[in-house]
């Protein structure tokens, strides 16, 4: 894959995880337990290894196999958080999924939703892909509001969908194509112009999650 160049806007940044950014991270990551475990992906098969340096690696292998694309959230120079895109498909489905995480300290600054739009948006016109995923759950009011902000599309409820915080959890599916954002998303979103109703849950799918 193709180097991927820091991404910049205001005060937030992006860019592709190094392997000496595994303290910073591992120290954010106990730090805010309480505040991520509830969110946080966890095995079937039980406990794993927390190793943030291991963990780094593998992200970096996967993004030079094109699988994946572990980028880091900054904010005024700061480590904020992780992005993440995985899956990454080519051919005739060219799509991946967005996931993501940052510090309780940097909440409420439009990080979150100012990095996924780059994110996206990188994704789009550099990576080429065509369709990008964000699966969350139904508790989750902070990353709701991420893609009622950023106008990503609802597309459906997915029973016990990932296992998350020791069990198999429903998730809301958001999702847009690069058709709908000829503009780019961070520009759609500073300008206004994403609409406002495109991330909204229908009552059915309210009631059964």
């Amino acid at each position: 894959m193709e180097p991927i160049a820091p991404h910049r806007h205001g005060p937030v940044s992006i860019r592709l995880v190094r392997p000496r950014d595994a303290r910073v991270l591992q120290q954010e990551l106990l730090a805010n337990r309480t505040w991520l475990r509830p969110w946080e992906a966890t095995s079937p098969d039980g406990p794993v290894s927390f190793d943030m340096r291991l963990g780094i690696r593998r992200l970096l292998q996967q993004y030079r196999d094109g699988a994946g694309v572990p980028l880091v959230m900054e904010y005024d120079g700061d480590v904020a958080g992780q992005l993440n895109v995985w899956g990454i498909a080519r051919g005739s489905l060219s799509s991946a999924t967005i996931g993501y995480w940052v510090s309780e300290r940097f909440a409420g600054r439009n990080i979150t939703p100012t990095s996924v739009a780059m994110a996206t948006d990188l994704c789009f016109a550099e990576l080429r892909l065509h369709r990008m995923e964000i699966c969350i759950r139904p508790e989750n009011r902070a990353s709701l509001r991420v893609v009622e902000k950023l106008g990503f599309r609802y597309e459906g409820l997915r029973r016990r969908y990932i296992h998350i915080d020791g069990d198999w959890r429903d998730h809301y599916a958001f999702a847009l194509v690069r058709e709908e954002v000829p503009e780019g998303v961070l520009e759609r979103w500073v300008q206004g112009r994403a609409p406002q109703d495109a991330a909204t849950v229908p009552p059915s799918d309210r009631l059964h999650a």
